[in-house]
């Protein structure tokens, strides 16, 4: 089964737009690799997390700062799939 990609953001923070940014990335860039991608408010301040199928690809508070696009992009890919060219998103090898 195709993974589910979860953004949990704080709605009290004001980072609804952001999540919903991100999100439309993250569809735009996986179609055929994800399943679904949620948006889901939080009830603890501060909090912004990305999650694959649960498993924690970025946390805001452990980061200190919110994700680059094209790092989050390389995190999920590494997660959904590795082989995937994300073409000038990619890392620099």
């Amino acid at each position: 089964m195709k993974p589910t990609i979860s953004i949990e953001y704080c709605p009290k923070c004001g980072w609804m737009l952001r999540a919903a940014y991100m999100a439309q990335e993250i569809l735009q860039t996986f179609s055929e690799e994800v399943y679904a991608v949620s948006l889901i408010p939080s009830e603890t301040s501060g909090r912004y997390t990305i999650c694959v199928n649960k498993l924690v690809v970025f946390d805001r508070k452990s980061s200190g700062r919110f994700p680059e696009i094209k790092e989050l992009k390389q995190l999920i890919r590494d997660q959904v799939s590795p082989e995937k060219d994300l073409g000038h998103s990619d890392k620099k090898q």
